[in-house]
């Protein structure tokens, strides 16, 4: 016996029916979220491959600017913006050293001007590494009891017809179908949520 959905939406409460649309535009923006970042991720996971592998290249040939050349053509790698930052640091303070000398520029320590602003971008880049995962974390952690108080609400509907009298498994079936669809659609969506978090974490975490 299969479950027919539009029996079950036809005789769900009104609060039900704006929960269990909530959870499904939960659900909607959940999935672009997931997918907008597989896509982010795999390009930035190509172009970071790609110039870490040129940017040896560069470094033993003390081919700095070309680096810095190959660092800006990739803009989707966070690896590449990190370093592009770094090097501009670099060749600003070795620039600064040269044309003015150690001794108009006071105090200036390249190697800590270098590693602050590698600091910088690297906290900006793993902030938009991070974009969207706040949302997949407080989706995963709210609908199992957004589903929950959709069954609450289902068997009270039940008890209320239990109230009524003598009733028949069709007049109770469809208001327990309600509660379960609500739990189910809950969990659901917080599984799927859950994984794609941990998953999109620990990515964030091997840059």
């Amino acid at each position: 016996m299969g479950i027919d959905l539009v029996e079950i939406w036809n005789h769900m409460s009104i609060i039900v029916k704006i929960i269990t649309i909530g959870m499904i535009a939960m659900s909607v923006f959940m999935f672009y979220i997931i997918a907008e970042r597989l896509l982010t991720f795999r390009a930035a996971s190509d172009q970071s491959i790609r110039y870490v592998q040129a940017l040896g290249e560069y470094l033993r040939q003390h081919k700095v600017n070309d680096a810095l050349n190959g660092a800006r053509s990739m803009g989707k790698s966070p690896v590449a913006k990190v370093m592009e930052s770094g090097l501009v640091a670099l060749i600003q303070g070795r620039e600064a050293l040269k044309t003015e000398g150690p001794e108009d520029v006071g105090n200036f320590d390249l190697v800590d001007s270098v590693n602050r602003a590698l600091e910088r971008v690297k906290e900006r880049e793993t902030s938009n590494l991070r974009k969207g995962l706040a949302f997949l974390g407080t989706t995963a952690s709210t609908t199992p009891f957004i589903g929950l108080l959709g069954t609450v609400i289902g068997i009270l509907g039940t008890f209320q017809l239990l109230r009524g009298g003598t009733v028949t498994i069709n007049e109770i079936g469809p208001k327990i179908s309600e509660a379960l669809v609500s739990t189910a659609l809950g969990l659901g969506v917080a599984i799927i949520a859950a994984m794609a978090f941990n998953f999109f974490t620990s990515r964030v975490e091997q840059y």
